[in-house]
């Protein structure tokens, strides 16, 4: 019975000394631990170092993992915006001065340059030569007569009728802002009148 009795005060003696080591002085709070304050070298911490007592993590692991959550970003890939590029008009003004029997027609809109051919107003030239232009709205068909020459013309087509006549040429009438622009070579010589380039110049002469 006396062995009993002394077996377990001894095994109630090892179970409050284990305590005693694993809860060192000071008051726990809600969490289960503190900030170490007394022999803190004893217990192995650091002075004001938060630990559990009650088999919980320290402070130090516990912040470590907080400070790797607070460095990590999540990269963002923005987009690009790209600006949508703005076609250049495949015409220009060419400055082309036209004389007709040495007297210059002064055009209310500019002569063009279009694929390396002169355009000029279609109505202007006209009556710069002295011809009579009709319309065929429906077809989309000029037709221009000057003496025994007859000249007709689509809007958009290469193909010129001379006196019935057809021919391919470089460039074709155009609607360029509200104005019909043909080839001015084609449409002079269409009219059985003489005509010279002058590149170095800038100018085309027309007799007849």
């Amino acid at each position: 019975m006396k062995k009993k009795v002394l077996a377990s005060s001894f095994a109630l003696a090892l179970i409050l000394t284990s305590a005693t080591a694993t809860a060192h002085p000071g008051r726990t709070d809600s969490n289960g631990g503190h900030y170490c304050r007394t022999n803190c070298a004893k217990w192995g911490l650091q002075d004001g170092e938060y630990h559990y007592h009650n088999g919980g993590s320290s402070s130090s692991s516990s912040s470590s993992s907080n400070s790797r959550k607070s460095t990590y970003k999540k990269s963002v890939t923005k987009p690009k915006v790209t600006k949508p590029k703005v076609a250049k008009p495949a015409y220009k003004e060419s400055g082309l001065r036209v004389y007709v029997n040495g007297n210059k027609l002064n055009f209310s809109s500019e002569p063009l340059i279009y694929q390396n051919t002169n355009l000029v107003p279609l109505r202007e030239i006209a009556e710069g030569l002295g011809a009579i232009l009709t319309y065929d709205n429906d077809n989309g068909t000029i037709g221009v007569t000057k003496g025994k020459s007859k000249m007709t013309l689509t809007i958009g087509s290469k193909i010129v009728f001379y006196n019935g006549s057809s021919e391919t040429v470089s460039a074709a009438p155009k609607v360029i802002k509200g104005v019909t622009y043909v080839p001015a070579q084609v449409f002079a010589r269409g009219l059985g009148t003489g005509i010279e380039l002058d590149s170095s110049n800038n100018s085309l002469k027309i007799t007849y």
